[in-house]
């Protein structure tokens, strides 16, 4: 029992990670009908950020490590959602109105593009960070094994949570969330009725990539190490949590991303390490097969 509840844990942890990418991948498909393949390097470039702006902060003396937190986020999540709009600009905004499969095309090099220029810029090693949130709790214990919850595994929850409230909030109630949902609805009525679309569908991008940029940091303090590489993977993880709770659907991205994390920590925690990855994927193709739509997904009609 203590064992299970250690995995789960974990699996909570992780899969709080997936679910703010994967909010990601929902969101510019909910309005666009497209899938942003870049999205995960994105977040790897939100991981880079990070680190280095703690080494910044470390330079001019910066100890404080809940001022540290906060000013490694808003720096983190500015410039991230910088590079979030000049992927919309250059790489769809373009080609809107082209065949399907070229925004397609266009988002698969882009996200080589930006593997390869973090490579340069940062070489292919990995970058190491000491650890920052340390500490944390016991929670249970039985027969000599200790659950413990960390204050950074609990950090990365709350965090999730709150801002998962905080933009389903947003989309409900704010002008810029009604303009998202006309834009959703039917692109070319929401234009005729005055919602700017190409702003709604920038903007969308930036919060899109603001929440991976808190992943990355996440991710950054969670793991301690970085590398050029680690967006395709998590990218992959994360629009994976997207189909699997539902495409287009908030709640169902986090759903997905919780479920991602907890089949990822109970396979490697009870069965072999090597075949998590699998182990997701087999999961999805069941879920696609009895439940196409996603576990909160809704089917699309189409408008005549």
């Amino acid at each position: 029992m203590a064992y299970f509840l250690q995995q789960l844990i974990n699996g909570l942890t992780l899969g709080s990670i997936y679910g703010l990418i994967a909010i990601g991948y929902t969101m510019v498909y909910g309005i666009i009908g497209m899938i942003n393949f870049a999205h995960g390097e994105i977040y790897m470039i939100g991981a880079f950020i990070s680190i280095i702006t703690f080494l910044v902060l470390g330079l001019i003396g910066v100890s404080y490590v809940p001022l540290a937190l906060t000013l490694v986020l808003l720096t983190t999540m500015f410039f991230t959602a910088i590079y979030g709009w000049t992927v919309e600009r250059v790489a769809y905004r373009p080609l809107r109105g082209s065949f399907r499969l070229a925004p397609l095309i266009s988002a698969i090099g882009t996200s080589i593009f930006l593997q390869n220029y973090v490579q340069i810029l940062q070489g292919a090693r990995e970058k190491p960070m000491l650890p920052l949130v340390q500490g944390g709790f016991t929670v249970f214990e039985s027969g000599g094994f200790v659950v413990r919850l960390s204050y950074l595994q609990l950090l990365i929850m709350l965090v999730t949570l709150a801002l998962m409230a905080g933009f389903s909030t947003l989309i409900a109630t704010t002008p810029l969330g009604r303009a998202q949902r006309a834009c959703e609805q039917d692109m070319q009525m929401a234009a005729l009725l005055g919602v700017d679309v190409d702003r709604v569908i920038s903007m969308t991008f930036v919060m899109g990539a603001a929440l991976a940029a808190v992943a990355g940091l996440m991710v950054t303090l969670y793991y301690g190490v970085v590398d050029f590489f680690i967006g395709f993977l998590a990218g992959v993880k994360a629009f994976t949590a997207a189909v699997l709770g539902g495409i287009g659907s908030l709640p169902g991205a986090m759903l997905g991303g919780i479920l991602i994390g907890l089949i990822e920590a109970f396979w490697s925690g009870y069965f072999s390490v090597e075949y998590k990855d699998v182990s997701v994927f087999v999961v999805l193709i069941l879920v696609l097969v009895f439940r196409p739509t996603g576990l909160l997904g809704r089917p699309e009609l189409e408008k005549v």
